[in-house]
């Protein structure tokens, strides 16, 4: 049973649905989605090491370029 029909390229790690990797031309195999859990029973403990809520986390974080400040 496949769980999903979302595919990774083994050798440049693009997304894509067809067997064989538009980029490359490499096999490509399925992939699985991340487990949620909504009540995610490990988040508190989760979010503490990796010390959620830090300047040091924010800054890690991606952001969109520019700068969408209040105008």
């Amino acid at each position: 049973m496949v769980r999903t029909r979302l595919k990774r390229c083994t050798k440049c790690k693009k997304f894509g649905l067809k067997d064989k990797c538009d980029e490359c031309g490499i096999s490509m195999k399925e992939v699985a989605p991340l487990k949620y859990s909504p009540e995610d029973p490990q988040g508190a403990r989760r979010r503490k090491r990796l010390n959620a809520g830090s300047e040091k986390w924010i800054d890690s974080l991606p952001s969109i370029e520019g700068d969408y400040s209040d105008e």
